[in-house]
């Protein structure tokens, strides 16, 4: 059973790092995205009222909707399959989720972007069957000797007012409370860390070796878009995320079914326990912290780990009512590429795109958005220890 890494960086850069101040900024940009443990608007706990005040009125008027079959296209499978790659036959599939998930989290909210139901068709395409490892982004970076978002100085032009000596490369970490605290600020629990980054996910002092297969993380969507463009592929969309995750089948709470263990077993790497204390994740699924890939069952596509372990960068960008704006036009929408732009009405003034699948600090305590229809967002320049991505491929045949 992997044993849960040190975060004693983390907690020191919490109390004791002279960049104090960006550490403060750059939190409020990256957590202000909710990690996605929060509600999807900051201090609303999701009731209508309050989500109408945040300028989101819209996501309390549209019905959930319901769900309908999946139609998978049968045309047939391209023989040309990329190394590591899934064919994904496309087809028709209702996406979104239902408001009735919100009784399986502690902490309301989590399903108000992504009602209501709706119809989505997409054609097939190709899918990595796990998200990118360290050793995938490693080869990357060692033929183009690309620098990641993270291992970048900020800029005085990204954070007016900062004093140059706290203009620091580093990326934010989860760093366990040593006791129980309130679910009300997320700032307890996480760190903006010196030294974080792909290399270092645990800040200074940590390494990816012996974890070449694990999925790489603290991943921004143009680190994402760097690796999949030099690869010959690109990020899939929200819809063909969703179609693949559900593997075929119709209107599951998760990818593999409707109760979140299958006889007693859990089929994702999440957390269960004591959410955020130190040591507090019981590790029933098998693991304690972050996984290597592929270590429960695939689902119905031959798709790995589309719930828990990172979340997944998709390419769309994020606004709450897309769903709702979608089912407005009536029919089938087919290959939906998200909105032309950002808007959260939390954070009107940051640009964010849609992350998708949780991670393993998912809890039913504080975040289920490992259920396969729920969304999440980040902000598209930070960077986490629980963030990653898998990319998409066109088939050769167009006509598919």
């Amino acid at each position: 059973m992997t044993q849960p890494h040190t975060k004693t960086s983390s907690t020191q850069a919490k109390t004791n790092t002279p960049w104090f101040f960006l550490t403060t900024v750059i939190l409020a940009v990256v957590l202000g995205y909710s990690i996605y443990s929060l509600p999807i608007y900051p201090g609303a706990k999701g009731s209508k009222r309050d989500v109408m005040a945040s300028g989101a009125a819209s996501l309390t008027a549209v019905e959930d909707g319901s769900f309908q079959e999946t139609t998978v296209s049968t045309k047939p499978k391209p023989t040309d399959a990329p190394e590591g790659m899934v064919w994904i036959p496309g087809g028709e599939f209702s996406m979104g989720s239902d408001t009735a998930c919100e009784s399986l989290c502690s902490i309301s909210g989590v399903t108000l972007d992504a009602v209501p139901i709706h119809r989505v068709a997409v054609d097939g395409f190709w899918m990595d069957a796990t998200e990118v490892t360290n050793e995938q982004f490693t080869a990357f970076v060692d033929a183009t000797g690309y620098v990641t978002v993270a291992e970048q100085m900020p800029t005085a032009e990204e954070f007016p007012g900062a004093p140059p000596e706290n203009l620091v490369a580093g990326s934010t970490i989860f760093a366990p409370t040593i006791g129980p605290v309130e679910l009300d600020n997320y700032f307890q629990w996480w760190s903006y860390v010196h030294g974080a980054n792909w290399l270092h996910p645990e800040g200074p002092g940590s390494s990816t070796q012996g974890r070449e297969k694990y999925p790489v993380v603290h991943m921004a969507y143009e680190d994402a878009v760097a690796y999949a463009n030099w690869a010959g592929k690109r990020l899939p969309t929200e819809a063909e995320w969703e179609f693949a995750a559900r593997g075929g089948a119709a209107g599951k709470l998760y990818a593999w079914g409707d109760e979140l263990t299958v006889d007693g077993k859990f089929q994702a790497n999440i957390y269960q326990g004591k959410f955020p204390e130190k040591d507090g994740d019981a590790g029933l699924d098998g693991f304690k912290g972050i996984s290597p890939v592929a270590q429960y069952a695939p689902n119905g596509f031959g798709i790995y780990d589309t719930a828990g372990n990172v979340w997944e960068i998709v390419s769309d960008w994020y606004q709450p009512d897309y769903y709702a704006r979608l089912a407005s036009q009536g029919g089938v929408s087919k290959n939906p590429q998200g909105p032309d732009s950002s808007f959260d009405p939390a954070e009107p003034t940051e640009k964010k795109r849609v992350h998708r699948g949780g991670s393993f600090l998912c809890t039913d305590k504080y975040c289920t958005r490992y259920m396969v229809g729920t969304r999440g967002k980040g902000e598209h320049r930070t960077a986490s220890n629980h963030v990653g991505f898998r990319c998409v491929k066109e088939a050769a045949d167009p006509a598919r």
